[in-house]
């Protein structure tokens, strides 16, 4: 739910924390400034002490001017020549280092008698400028590479945190940093709705962050580690914030694949870094994302004790083994997969505090979308609490993508505040994808679809235990080229077996319909085959719903025991009795369904089509026709308020002309 934490700002104290940025920007800074300052220094060399440019002779024409009487006096500065002639005028000129001027002049023919005429002075450069001119196009690439290092290492050195040196050192912790003080990146349980119980589970967590001496006093020590589970989006990281927020401690959140690098013991040196930082900074807490990427059994892999995640998993478990007493480090982590991980990780004196994180409930639900619509203008006629309703298990995540979906189709449509109808479709986009109004069927394609969704739900209709129909449509969303909206009519973490055979005769509804009306089969049933398949199989092999079977779980999630995955071999009679379980049931869901959609065929005709017409059924709209064909709806009605088709769809239709003519 929560986005990537930024870096904080200042340490504790006030003292300015660098983030790796940061650091990044002043060693760019400085070497910008080292290469400015010798820029400067080779000007000023290459600047001559005398402004006025002098004209320059040849050697040849020196000789001649010699010979002629024309030369007063010669300044030889080592290769360089300062002429005075004797009418005052100043010329320079060039000779060789490896000869003297008069070797070079004698041997353009310049007598002895000639040379003695001219007064010749000899230059002595200083020590410190012959050494500069001399050794300086040695000297320079050293000093500016040598200084290029000492401005990095310093920054680096001196920035600190635990983030700060990743600029450089492959073996250092890469965690971000997260200052609770800055009101930016702060977040608090009023910030995160639902989850009652882990909060208060995370309470215990945060008063000892607080009062450690109350706990000490009475001999109570707080749990080292606590392990965050539950399915994704459901707010692990958000809580794991939340608490350093309430808690007032510096937050250090890291990914468990960040450990892992080609080389063996990277890992571990972060860890060991990750760890150090977080003990100067105590009162703290470390957070590690998806730990399952380090924390898998141990003995299952090829790589053995040299293998690096493993090296990474044990230099975790002694660090959290060698925490002190009186250090107030808690290590926080989250996973989707907790019976993946090393029992060493989660045996007592680790993560010994293990919190559940459900999918939210109605309640939550609504209390979530309300958080995520502060910001954002709503119609008077929008209810969250209906929105609630329709999104049984919606996570925290998809409900904020709900939310901003919302928002994003009221400005496309250039409208100031966000409706009902604008909630529904985003339902619809966040299960389904968006709609594919570029997608054009065919007449007969448009109508084997009507069919078939039809046959969807009708015995979505008539079944006791199926879930109610909310909406049938042959507008292609995603990869679904029409679709039928089952929804609940109550938040529920158990299913009957009963359950299973409504959803599977459901499920084989479409696939019966074109079977009857059109004596063929289209590729379109192929993912309600599959997915009642599945169902059939689960029921055979994981929850015990076969007599020929028995009570027994065959297959399912890997169980964790004392030295790696349970994998035994099926028997070759237990496999045969599996598979023809498994047809036996989609067997007689084939027949239940068959019987029931040729009982109400006027049913099916007469609603396919005013679906062809209308594209869209809602369900008052769709139930309105089931009492018209004489369909008795057996299945449980949740209750919406009346008029609500109208209200997501009609009355918000006549304020968005502009936008919604255009279907």
């Amino acid at each position: 739910m929560a986005g990537k934490p930024k870096q904080s700002n200042k340490k504790k104290g006030g003292k300015k924390k660098m983030g790796p940025e940061d650091v990044k920007k002043q060693i760019f800074s400085q070497i910008l400034s080292v290469l400015l300052v010798f820029a400067i220094i080779i000007a000023l060399f290459s600047i001559n002490g005398d402004s006025k440019e002098d004209e320059k002779v040849s050697l040849s024409e020196l000789a001649v001017a010699v010979s002629t009487d024309l030369v007063s006096n010669i300044e030889v500065d080592r290769s360089k020549l300062s002429i005075t002639y004797t009418d005052g005028t100043e010329k320079t000129a060039k000779k060789e280092l490896e000869a003297s001027l008069t070797e070079s002049l004698t041997n353009y023919g310049v007598t002895q008698e000639q040379l003695q005429a001219v007064d010749i002075k000899l230059v002595d450069p200083s020590g410190f400028v012959y050494f500069l001119e001399r050794f300086m196009p040695f000297l320079f690439p050293l000093v500016l590479l040598g200084l290029i290092f000492y401005f990095f290492f310093r920054t680096t050195k001196g920035s600190g945190g635990g983030g700060a040196m990743q600029a450089f050192s492959f073996g250092q912790s890469r965690a971000k940093y997260i200052d609770p003080k800055d009101p930016k990146n702060r977040i608090t349980f009023k910030d995160v709705a639902g989850a009652k119980e882990a909060k208060e589970e995370l309470l215990e967590i945060v008063d000892f962050l607080k009062n450690p001496k109350k706990f000490h006093a009475i001999g109570a020590e707080i749990p080292k580690g606590v392990l965050m589970m539950g399915p994704p989006g459901t707010g692990k990281t958000l809580l794991a914030r939340a608490v350093a927020g309430e808690a007032g401690v510096p937050f250090f959140s890291v990914s468990g694949s960040e450990f892992v690098e080609m080389f063996v013991g990277v890992g571990a040196s972060r860890v060991r870094d990750l760890f150090k930082n977080a003990k100067k900074e105590s009162p703290a807490i470390i957070f590690i994302d998806e730990i399952d990427a380090i924390g898998r059994t141990r003995g299952g892999g090829t790589g053995g004790g040299n293998d690096e995640r493993e090296q990474t998993l044990n230099q975790i478990l002694v660090e959290m083994d060698g925490f002190d007493k009186t250090e107030q480090v808690i290590v926080m982590a989250a996973t989707n997969r907790p019976e993946i991980l090393d029992p060493a990780l989660l045996r007592p004196g680790r993560f010994d505090r293990r919190v559940t994180i459900d999918l939210p409930d109605v309640h939550d639900r609504e209390a979530i979308l309300n958080i995520h619509a502060r910001k954002k203008p709503l119609s008077e006629e929008v209810d969250l609490e209906v929105v609630a309703k329709r999104t049984p298990g919606f996570s925290g995540a998809d409900l904020y993508s709900l939310m901003n979906e919302s928002a994003i189709l009221a400005a496309r449509e250039d409208r100031k505040k966000v409706s009902q109808y604008d909630m529904i479709r985003s339902i619809e986009k966040v299960m389904l994808g968006p709609e594919r109004k570029s997608h054009i069927m065919n007449e007969t394609e448009k109508k084997i679809t009507a069919y078939h969704e039809v046959g969807h739900a009708l015995m979505g209709s008539v079944l006791e235990h199926a879930n109610p129909i909310h909406k049938v449509t042959v507008v292609a969303r995603g990869r679904a080229a029409g679709y039928t909206l089952s929804i609940p009519d109550e938040d529920r973490k158990m299913r009957t077996k009963n359950d299973f055979l409504a959803d599977i005769a459901m499920a084989l509804g479409g696939y019966v319909t074109e079977q009857m009306i059109f004596g063929d089969v289209s590729t379109g049933p192929s993912n309600d085959l599959q997915v009642a398949t599945r169902m059939a199989r689960s029921m055979v092999t994981r929850y015990g719903m076969s007599p020929k079977v028995g009570v027994l779980a065959v297959e399912g999630q890997a169980a964790v025991t004392g030295g790696g995955m349970d994998g035994v071999p099926l028997s070759g009679e237990m496999q045969k009795n599996i598979d023809s379980e498994v047809k036996r049931i989609m067997d007689e869901a084939y027949k239940l369904t068959e019987k029931t959609l040729k009982k109400y065929e006027a049913a099916l005709h007469g609603i396919s089509h005013k679906l062809l017409e209308e594209e869209t059924l809602e369900r008052e709209e769709y139930e309105a026709q089931l009492k018209e064909y004489g369909v008795p709806l057996k299945n449980r009605a949740m209750q919406e308020p009346k008029g609500y088709a109208e209200l997501s769809k009609k009355t918000t239709v006549k304020k968005t002309k502009k936008s919604v003519s255009k279907k």
